[in-house]
């Protein structure tokens, strides 16, 4: 595989732009939730609300490493950075933070929305860590 984009397989950028786009998404709930954005606050049940209030500073650390680690991943994948596998352990480190505090705390969460948003971190740190076996990534 070259170094330039010209051989990269088009699913790279494919799987790079998705994850863009959905930790982007979690990065801007995550700042809506953090400002205390009152539109945000006003379409969230009341018992998220108060979890959200009640929330230690770990635990909004480790979804801060969650989300911004996971956009910054994908930025480094479509970069074809070899930092995007270890940046992908730390997003997954933050999400392992976050269910902790969820299950333990029991906030209030959608369990497909809880395993939809695993299966998108776990696929991401795979198919980083194989690309980057298959020297896609340098």
């Amino acid at each position: 595989m070259s170094a330039d984009g010209a051989n990269t397989q088009w699913h790279l950028w494919l799987v790079g732009a998705l994850g863009v786009l959905w930790n982007g998404f979690g990065c801007y709930i995550y700042t809506m939730a953090m400002t205390r954005d009152p539109e945000t606050l006003a379409s969230a049940p009341p018992e998220m609300v108060a979890a959200l209030e009640a929330a230690p500073a770990w635990s909004n650390g480790a979804w801060a490493f969650g989300v911004w680690g996971g956009l910054a991943g994908s930025l480094l994948l479509l970069a074809r950075s070899r930092f995007a596998v270890p940046v992908f352990v730390v997003s997954l480190l933050g999400l392992v933070g976050t269910t902790y505090y969820e299950i333990t705390w029991d906030v209030p969460v959608d369990e497909v929305q809880r395993l939809t948003i695993w299966g998108a971190a776990l696929l991401l740190l795979f198919y980083s860590w194989s690309m980057r076996k298959r020297g896609v990534l340098g």
